[in-house]
């Protein structure tokens, strides 16, 4: 039997709230017809309002999606009403052994396109001009770290208690970009809305990170690549999968795409994906980013084993990845939640953490046996010894009320992320073992 996807999960590709609703009006039989799947892909001819029906179809692995609609929206509503209908009604898209002829055609072209070889520019990297690059920026980046300094003791100086009086961070975050080190100006900006008994701890752990800065040439390796991250350089991913990678049957732990539902359609969506290797039991992050009115191009479903190589970015405490080879399409996982750990071993697999990144906000953890509890204080999740606060600012009030519904006060297998400011959820794993996303409408 074909194994569909989920209806959240389809929901979850949809470039804005738009979209969803559009979808939502497709995705019964009456408008489609000539429809199929194969497996690999899904396709169909959906009635709009001109004599010519929109042909859609969908390649499943990617997944990738192609329209005759004029649609700028991307996947398009036919595309996401065709996926509904497909996974909620078997008997409205049959399985079928070929593709429509003009789904087969532009199957092929991607085929043909993924198989070709890449052409690499002819012209060849100057080594000593990039070192001169590498130099320059770092003396840049250095410089601007020192000044950063200088300023955090100042405002320290003039005390917590009134900053209005030194003026929003602003400029010095435009320094910061000035110098070649946007990981520093996005910190800076952060402490305009810092709250005021946490504005010492971000002062002092942005001074530790502009220290390091102007020291990362002594520091270790690793910690020195955590450094660089923390301060905005970046790795191009085609040169980390060169380099080593791991190869593992990965299982999509869950997702999390931002902006939030009700945010601005004119911003740059990011899609955050946790993956944990079946075999190495290694902990993965893979970032995804899309254009306004474009949905991020990598999408994998919450449940589901996906085989492939992942490379890893460097770091004292390696977790996000790019993606590299995939063999085949995901599959389905063995029956059941993944294995977590207690709230005590997770509060100790933080710090272990923390111990290698000291900037590290939160690590990706799997909650066994909680329960999600809403007391005076706020949402909590308890194993019945001990408890963790539910990191608010992060978890959307409809994820918890969700949550909460799923448990009806039973324990649950929760993923999340846990840090300083509480433990974020992601996915539950439902009493039937199935895995139910919390921070999709």
């Amino acid at each position: 039997m074909e194994d569909r996807w989920s209806t959240e999960h389809v929901l979850s590709l949809a470039p804005d709230a738009t979209s969803k609703k559009a979808a939502g009006k497709l995705s019964a039989p009456a408008p489609w017809s000539a429809t199929g799947s194969d497996g690999d892909a899904v396709w169909g001819e959906c009635r709009g309002s001109g004599s010519t029906p929109y042909r859609t179809v969908v390649e499943l692995a990617t997944p990738a999606y192609r329209c005759s609609c004029p649609s700028r929206k991307f996947p398009c509503k036919h595309a996401l009403g065709l996926l509904l209908l497909w996974s909620s009604a078997p008997d409205a898209v049959p399985a079928a052994a070929e593709p429509a002829d003009w789904a087969a055609e532009w199957l092929k072209d991607r085929q043909d396109r993924a198989e070709r070889p890449a052409v690499k520019a002819e012209t060849p990297a100057d080594p000593a001009a990039a070192r001169r690059r590498a130099e320059k920026r770092s003396a840049r980046v250095a410089a601007g770290a020192a000044e950063l300094r200088l300023r955090l003791a100042d405002r320290v100086r003039h005390g917590l208690a009134d900053q209005s009086a030194a003026g929003p961070w602003e400029e010095v975050a435009a320094r910061m970009v000035d110098a070649q080190a946007p990981g520093l100006a996005t910190r800076v900006r952060e402490l305009d809305s810092a709250p005021p008994h946490g504005l010492l701890e971000e002062y002092a752990m942005l001074h530790l990170l502009a220290t390091a800065a102007t020291r990362v040439d002594e520091l270790p390796a690793p910690l020195a690549a955590t450094v660089r991250a923390r301060l905005g350089y970046t790795t191009d991913a085609a040169d980390l999968l060169a380099g080593p990678t791991v190869r593992d049957r990965w299982l999509v732990l869950g997702s999390r795409t931002s902006p939030m539902e009700g945010g601005s359609d004119d911003r740059l969506t990011t899609r955050r994906l946790w993956l944990r290797g079946a075999k190495t039991g290694r902990p993965a992050l893979l970032l995804a980013f899309g254009r306004p009115g474009q949905a991020p191009d990598l999408a994998l479903p919450t449940g589901r084993l996906v085989e492939a190589e992942l490379a890893f970015h460097p770091g004292a405490r390696p977790l996000r990845a790019a993606l590299g080879t995939r063999y085949g399409a995901p599959e389905a996982a063995p029956d059941g939640p993944p294995t977590g750990l207690t709230v005590a071993e997770a509060v100790a697999g933080y710090g272990t953490a923390v111990a290698d990144d000291p900037w590290l906000d939160a690590w990706p953890t799997t909650l066994t046996d909680v329960v999600p509890v809403l007391s005076p204080e706020g949402w909590h999740l308890t194993d019945g010894r001990h408890t963790l606060p539910v990191h608010r600012a992060a978890t959307p009030e409809a994820a918890l009320w969700r949550l909460a519904a799923v448990s009806t006060g039973r324990p649950l297998t929760v993923f999340g992320e846990y840090g300083h400011r509480g433990f974020a959820p992601v996915t539950a794993w439902g009493p039937d073992g199935r895995p139910i996303g919390l921070t999709t409408a």
